[in-house]
């Protein structure tokens, strides 16, 4: 791996804007030399839910478009590419087709050719991993020779960001990722198990759409803000070292950073000859909101005699899901999402078993109506 961070100037969403874009990114990581007519393609968008593109919840089809246009320039052929992704909650051809159709990436793939996968057949990996020793992933991920993966610049309320590693949870089939939400409930052995899936996918390339990120209460929840930029990496650590610190974050506090970190996959401290391509792109964001969930640690600020109560004091008052009534219209996608099964639908609301719920915020995320809160503690404001 070069182990760089390739930035480039991207103003809009324009073909050309993109393209032109795309195309420096792929040629810098010397994607042509590995591109060939035989060679098998994944390009692994953000699909979170079936959302419109101008949401800046997914990955903009305008990326997917360029990314198509740019390898088969350089030799792939379109019928050898696919688009996959597993969004959260329940999944069949029907709903996966409708989602990929909502998001835009089904005409891009008209367009030239080439797949949407809407199957859910999947090939059972064996890994290394810290807390994972097998993965049950989509078979195109597994089947590709080459791995773009095309993530979006997003806070996240759980993990705190949003952008290389954790979009390749979507390359683990449907529910099967609430049998991982259930397996590890708490932040830090969940992005462990994050870590051992990138590991595990290991993709080629990154490119992270930042033309309109999100911020605020992500990955689904959140506000778009406009960054006008595509960030790139052949590292997916490195990669997300340049958002955190674009983010504001100490990165020792998303635990996915943290895990990577400690593990040895990447310095705490993103050295500056790494940064390739506009580098006057790479600084710290003005104003940028970060996640109601995000905080500095409850116990920093508890005097050393009493530190250790903490732990249970922190789980106690941590962030929770707070469903906003006067918005709820009933849908039930919280509940088919909720992991712990605490979620239940009465008289048309969401209500929550919080003695069942694990923190996960699968249902904010997935929430089409934007009616569930993150509930942060007052104590935490002290």
């Amino acid at each position: 791996m070069m182990n760089k961070v390739y930035f480039a100037r991207t103003p809009d969403y324009s073909l050309d804007t993109v393209y032109d874009s795309v195309k420096s990114i792929l040629l810098y990581y010397g994607m042509d030399k590995m591109v060939s007519a035989e060679a098998t393609i994944l390009l692994k968008p953000n699909m979170l839910s079936r959302s419109v593109p101008d949401k800046a919840v997914t990955t903009h089809p305008a990326v997917v478009d360029a990314v198509m246009k740019a390898l088969t320039e350089m030799g792939a052929k379109a019928e050898n590419i696919t688009i996959a992704d597993s969004g959260g909650g329940p999944s069949n051809p029907a709903l996966n087709a409708a989602s990929y159709k909502t998001c835009g990436y089904t005409d891009v793939a008209v367009k030239y050719g080439a797949k949407v996968y809407t199957k859910y057949e999947t090939v059972t990996v064996k890994t290394d991993g810290v807390m994972v020793k097998e993965f049950e992933l989509l078979e195109p991920v597994v089947n590709s020779d080459i791995v773009i993966n095309l993530a979006k610049f997003k806070t996240h309320v759980m993990t705190g960001m949003s952008a290389a590693v954790k979009n390749l949870f979507g390359c683990v089939p449907g529910l099967k990722k609430a049998e991982f939400h259930m397996r590890f409930p708490d932040k830090e052995p969940f992005s462990a198990m994050m870590v051992d899936l990138c590991q595990t996918v290991n993709p080629t390339l990154t490119i992270v759409d930042a033309v309109t990120g999100m911020e605020g209460d992500g990955p689904g929840s959140g506000n778009p803000v406009y960054l006008g930029m595509l960030v790139a990496g052949d590292n997916p650590y490195y990669t997300d070292l340049a958002v955190c610190n674009m983010m504001g974050f100490d990165p020792m506090h998303p635990p996915i950073m943290a895990q990577a970190i400690n593990r040895g996959l990447v310095p705490d401290k993103l050295p500056q000859d790494c940064i390739r391509g506009d580098t006057d792109l790479y600084a710290k964001l003005e104003n940028f909101a970060l996640p109601h969930s995000y905080r500095i640690d409850f116990g920093d600020r508890v005097p050393r005699a009493l530190r250790w109560a903490t732990p249970t004091v922190e789980k106690f008052l941590a962030p929770k899901p707070k469903i906003k009534k006067a918005a709820c219209i009933g849908c039930g996608k919280c509940h088919d999402i909720c992991p712990g099964n605490a979620i239940k639908i009465v008289n048309k609301k969401a209500i929550i078993d919080y003695n069942k719920c694990i923190k996960c915020f699968c249902c904010h995320e997935m929430c089409p109506v934007k009616a569930i809160d993150v509930k942060r503690s007052i104590f935490f404001n002290i």
